[in-house]
């Protein structure tokens, strides 16, 4: 993203006072574009962070759920439920994942239809050192106080659960 001077206005408010005038009640509208605007800010954010890292956010999150597991392995199946994404979009990562060494393929030892996804030791060391990066600029979120980040939080989480993320 262009760093750029910050406008002398929050464009946002500005659109929300339009939108008043000439549409109607502004409050979701604000909000909505208020996160589409911050969810630029924090990829950026990321995205810098883990560049050096030769890793994307969609990645790093697959490497971390990978060291979340019990045994540092999951089924592709359980990534792309857990990662809340397209199995197509699981593959794709994985096969990046593992043309970088990263992680393994492995046969699930009961299911003759299910592939495990392993972490690599070379895997834990690349993702010890993004997690660093990305701690270090706190995820590109500033601004606000861990009380605030936690309310943040839930706040998105009602959306989220609205949305049918989880129940």
């Amino acid at each position: 993203m262009v760093h750029r001077d910050p406008l002398p206005f929050d464009p946002i408010t500005r659109a929300a006072q339009l939108w008043d005038e000439r549409i109607g009640p502004a409050r979701t509208m604000a909000a909505v574009t208020s996160i589409m605007r911050v969810q630029q800010i924090l990829l950026s954010a990321v995205d810098g962070a883990l560049r050096p890292h030769n890793l994307t956010f969609a990645r790093y999150e697959a490497l971390v759920l990978l060291t979340f597991s019990r045994t540092g392995r999951l089924p592709m199946r359980v990534m792309g439920d857990r990662l809340q994404l397209h199995p197509t979009s699981v593959t794709n990562i994985v096969d990046r994942l593992q043309g970088d060494g990263l992680v393994r393929r492995t046969p699930h030892p009961t299911d003759r239809r299910a592939t495990l996804v392993e972490i690599t030791e070379a895997g834990s060391a690349l993702l010890d050192s993004a997690t660093k990066s990305v701690t270090e600029i706190d995820f590109g979120l500033s601004g606000l106080t861990p009380d605030e980040e936690v309310q943040l939080t839930e706040l998105l989480g009602r959306v989220r659960r609205a949305a049918g993320d989880f129940a």
